[in-house]
């Protein structure tokens, strides 16, 4: 009787045993950004993004050379004009600065809007990539690896090669 009930216990932990190895999920890796980085559509958009940016470059340079003359002249000026003049002028260099910082300011956001907008498409490429061979190789997570992702070790399957071949590189 005891050897029947120990029989019993032992096959209720192997099936439960067995149920919970087949309920393990398939995880698999990728370093999205190195993958990214590797699609040809990259270098394309790389190019518009410099482009784009060297259009607020020239403007901002412009705005600095104009904003350090003024200081260079009024300082030389200083001495010679009334204090009313100086402290407009000084008004004025200082809401020249302002300009410039907005003008900074609103570069920057201008220049993440196109980035966003340049990028999404490829990132929507290279995710349903990802999700395409996930799927054929039967795995049900796949984590980004990306340095500063979040994940720690990335010791299981990595899916780069398999996703570059499934997008032709």
């Amino acid at each position: 009787m005891k050897h029947l009930k120990s029989l019993l216990i032992a096959a209720v932990l192997f099936v439960g045993m067995s149920q919970t190895v087949s309920a393990q999920a398939k995880v698999a890796h990728i370093n999205v950004e190195e993958l990214m980085t590797a699609m040809p559509e990259m270098k394309a958009a790389n190019t518009q993004l410099e482009n784009y940016g060297k259009t607020f470059d020239t403007e901002y340079r412009a705005m600095v050379e104009e904003y350090q003359a003024k200081i260079k002249k009024y300082d030389q000026e200083a001495a010679t004009v009334s204090d009313a003049i100086n402290e407009t002028r000084t008004q004025e260099v200082q809401e020249m600065g302002a300009r410039i910082q907005q003008y900074q300011q609103n570069a920057t956001k201008e220049m993440q809007k196109k980035r966003e907008e340049i990028l999404k498409p490829i990132l929507e490429k290279a995710k349903n990539a990802i999700q395409k061979v996930a799927k054929a190789k039967g795995y049900q997570y796949v984590l980004d690896s990306t340095v500063g992702s979040g994940v720690i070790v990335a010791d299981g399957p990595d899916l780069i090669a398999d996703v570059k071949k499934e997008l032709g590189f």
